[in-house]
């Protein structure tokens, strides 16, 4: 059933972002299950062109010309020439400017007879916080364009219920579909080696955080709550990842008088094998759209704690049962929490937890909405 259908993936270009990598993955995911599958971009070019898979048919829609500006606007002829060519079963599309241009193609070509767009962040604040005036009013665009669409997915349930209550999106056509986490190179990257003195046997437990040093990720509050745990057991913290506030975070490591047992090595290659062997990951973002990395850490088994931000840990730990969840911003909540999970009082995750974020599963998902039962897309079309 349903094997060897045709179904494009359509993106601005392949620039190095989550969203980019995530189709990637589902792209190579859709190929393992017997489609074929087209990468249509509007511009191809990025950092990760040449990780496109081999099974994975090309289209270039741009055909070596680059148009700067409206350059994915300016593709819909192109993406309608390609639908009525090649006459895909269904097509997805991410990132809000590839989402309007696909909806019009569909319009215009009369052709596929499905097509899915994904969200991947909280759209409005996504909008709010742009410099550029197209992108602030397309939550506007969005409202009426993104009805045509035979499902709009969000990552996270807080992407979908932006989508829903502000920008206006009717709720049935709304769904969560989550990230995949879990991918074959992460179970590859996980049983990795790590040479790190930190991690012989007989020394202290090591506590590990891993994000960009950025205000979003608040690494002054996990340091700040490092600090007060330090004052009644031994422990180490260290913290993979490089960015602007690195000079700041060091400063308060001396201020603190922790630069024995504080290290900010930068960013690694394989933070999954540090994953597998630390005493617990924490998370102590203010903010996040859907953090793969605590899906991660789900599946290399270490105990969590985390800051219950919008939006993301609460629906991955599952209301708390497979980490530990505490308030933003509070030291003295992160630091009671990491105190009683050395104490053994926070389990690790139980191994059916990152089940629900592993690529076949996710690629299931979008399959079925992509290519389901038919009657019940003609059904949906009729009701447009």
């Amino acid at each position: 059933m349903n094997l060897q259908k045709r179904i494009a993936v359509f993106l601005p270009a392949l620039y190095g972002g989550g969203a980019e990598r995530t189709m990637l993955n589902l792209t190579q995911g859709m190929a393992e299950q017997g489609h074929a599958v087209d990468l249509v971009l509007a511009q191809a070019e990025g950092p990760y062109m040449e990780d496109i898979p081999k099974s994975i048919r090309l289209i270039d829609l741009g055909q070596g010309r680059t148009v700067n500006k409206a350059r994915t606007m300016a593709r819909l002829p192109s993406l309608v020439r390609y639908l009525r060519d090649e006459q895909p079963d269904a097509m997805l599309s991410a990132l809000s400017r590839a989402n309007f241009v696909a909806l019009w193609a569909r319009r215009l070509a009369g052709t596929p007879k499905r097509v899915v767009i994904n969200e991947q962040n909280t759209y409005t604040q996504e909008a709010l916080n742009s410099p550029n005036l197209i992108y602030r009013l397309s939550p506007h665009m969005a409202k009426y364009l993104y009805r045509w669409a035979d499902s709009v997915v969000g990552v996270s349930q807080g992407v979908v219920d932006d989508l829903v209550q502000v920008v206006g999106i009717p709720p049935e056509l709304a769904k969560v579909i989550y990230n995949p986490g879990v991918t074959p190179e992460l179970r590859e990257k996980a049983q990795g080696s790590i040479d790190h003195p930190w991690f012989q046997p007989g020394e202290p437990p090591v506590l590990l955080g891993v994000g960009r040093l950025t205000k979003q990720k608040d690494f002054f509050t996990l340091i700040k709550a490092f600090a007060r745990l330090r004052q009644s057991r031994p422990a180490r913290l260290l913290i993979l990842g490089e960015g602007p506030e690195r000079q700041m975070l060091e400063a308060l490591i001396q201020q603190l008088d922790l630069g024995q047992d504080v290290s900010l090595p930068g960013f690694v290659e394989n933070p999954f094998a540090y994953m597998k062997r630390a005493s617990a990951f924490v998370l102590s973002s203010l903010w996040e759209g859907l953090p793969t990395v605590l899906m991660e850490a789900l599946y290399c088994g270490v105990p969590i704690v985390a800051t219950d931000c919008p939006s993301g840990p609460r629906e991955i730990l599952k209301n708390g049962e497979n980490g530990r969840l505490v308030p933003v911003g509070d030291h003295v909540a992160l630091s009671d929490a990491l105190v009683a999970l050395l104490d053994g009082e926070v389990p690790p995750p139980s191994p059916e937890s990152w089940q629900p974020f592993t690529l076949e599963t996710i690629v299931g998902q979008y399959i079925d909405l992509l290519l389901g039962d038919q009657k019940s897309a003609d059904r949906h079309n009729g009701s447009h």
